[in-house]
């Protein structure tokens, strides 16, 4: 199978509980171009679960979408990458920065950095589905955290064939920080990755960890191929909204209107299929933020989203309240 070329100049984070399927569709909304990641996707949820068809399903419109993997076992690795194939995903990605204890104790995520041999074997594994196999990676964990440990691993994992690495640019500590903190107590370290990209100019390096705004992205992409946002691109999504025009020579900029019209559209159709809108509505109550108006949207969504019988109305009716608060504060 001939490996589907992506441009992953922007890309937006694998994040548990908030980048499922309903959250990807929203983002695509806003951005065609923005490669999507899934929340990451144990191999034993996939290999023992009763549905693992529901980690799966994703929409054709989500398309650039790379699926994310935990685990460390090579063979179930590879038969969840040949399901991953089988589903039309187009990069399969590997955890090795996931710092949280349940992570830990099933041998995968962040700790994997210490067994460069395992990871490298894992790389081969996922290399058998056909679809772009790569890492995403810490710059090092606990004490080892030097330059030199980090440049080990990437050397096993390029040696295996990874061509792409998505570098978080920030060490994790498996002991004594949670997952909230790992995020935000080590130190970032742009200057790491930079480095990574200057020793192996021939793996196509990402760059993740703090960015919050397409300028700070243009920067980085001075020194790497591409910028991997998180927890901004969900919290603030319409950030996104110039991704198309400014990386992807894309004409126009979609307005939050044409958001909302797509979103109630989508939430129809959902709906329809039985799913709760709820589940759709909690991941758009950013789509305001800073502009007049914005709480009456959250506030809006948020009570009336779980009330029975909720559908795609409710989306309406926070927008409506969400125009009429604008104006009344520009009245005033």
């Amino acid at each position: 199978m001939e490996q589907k070329v992506l441009n992953r100049k922007i890309c937006v984070a694998p994040m548990l509980d908030w980048t499922d399927r309903h959250e990807r569709s929203f983002l695509r909304m806003i951005s065609k171009h923005t490669v999507l990641y899934t929340e990451m996707i144990t191999t034993g949820a996939l290999l023992h679960g009763r549905d693992p068809e529901r980690f799966l399903q994703f929409d054709d419109k989500e398309h650039p979408i790379a699926l994310q993997l935990g685990g460390s076992d090579p063979e179930a690795i590879a038969t969840c990458s040949k399901m991953a194939a089988d589903f039309g995903y187009d990069e399969i990605n590997l955890n090795v920065g996931c710092p949280s204890d349940r992570v830990q104790k099933g041998r995968f995520g962040a700790c994997l950095m210490a067994e460069p041999d395992l990871v490298a074997e894992c790389v081969s594994a996922m290399a058998q589905s056909g679809l772009a196999s790569t890492v995403k990676t810490r710059i090092g964990i606990d004490n080892q955290d030097s330059y030199e440990f980090l440049h080990a691993l990437i050397s096993k994992i390029a040696d295996a064939g990874c061509k792409t690495l998505i570098v978080h640019a920030r060490k994790a500590w498996l002991a004594g920080l949670s997952p909230k903190q790992n995020r935000e107590v080590p130190p970032l370290r742009y200057d790491i990755v930079y480095r990574v990209k200057q020793d192996f100019p021939e793996l196509e390096v990402i760059l993740n960890g703090g960015v919050q705004t397409l300028e700070a992205a243009q920067d980085h992409l001075e020194h790497v191929d591409g910028v991997m946002i998180g927890r901004e691109a969900y919290q603030n999504p319409y950030v996104m909204a110039e991704v198309d025009q400014r990386f992807y020579a894309e004409p126009g900029v979609k307005d939050r209107s044409e958001i909302v019209d797509a979103l109630v559209a989508y939430a129809a159709l959902k709906v329809a299929e039985g799913v709760p809108v709820k589940s759709i509505t909690r991941h758009v109550l950013g789509l305001f933020n800073g502009l007049p108006g914005a709480r009456a949207w959250r506030r809006s969504l948020s009570q009336n989203a779980f009330k029975p019988g909720a559908d795609e109305g409710v989306i309406v009716r926070a927008y409506e309240e969400f125009l009429s608060s604008s104006l009344t504060r520009e009245v005033a």
